[in-house]
């Protein structure tokens, strides 16, 4: 499984991540991004593409793909 970390220092809470990851992210009480999982939030198979875009996107640099270390 994939996952997507969130640099929460980096983070202004712009929401372009949340709209791209709708249904996978939410944001929390102030606009940042937030999932099950704390700052590792898990991707569904189907929604990797999703992910990757929403790194590409992001105007801070506070997201990356990497491999769950969950099973």
């Amino acid at each position: 499984m994939t996952s997507l970390h969130i640099d929460w220092t980096a983070c202004h809470g712009r929401g372009a991540c949340i709209e791209l990851l709708d249904g996978v992210l939410r944001p929390d009480d102030w606009g940042y991004p937030t999932g099950t999982g704390g700052s590792d939030v898990p991707i569904p198979a189907d929604r990797v593409r999703d992910a990757r875009d929403a790194v590409s996107l992001c105007p801070r640099l506070a997201l990356s793909v990497r491999p769950s270390s969950r099973p």
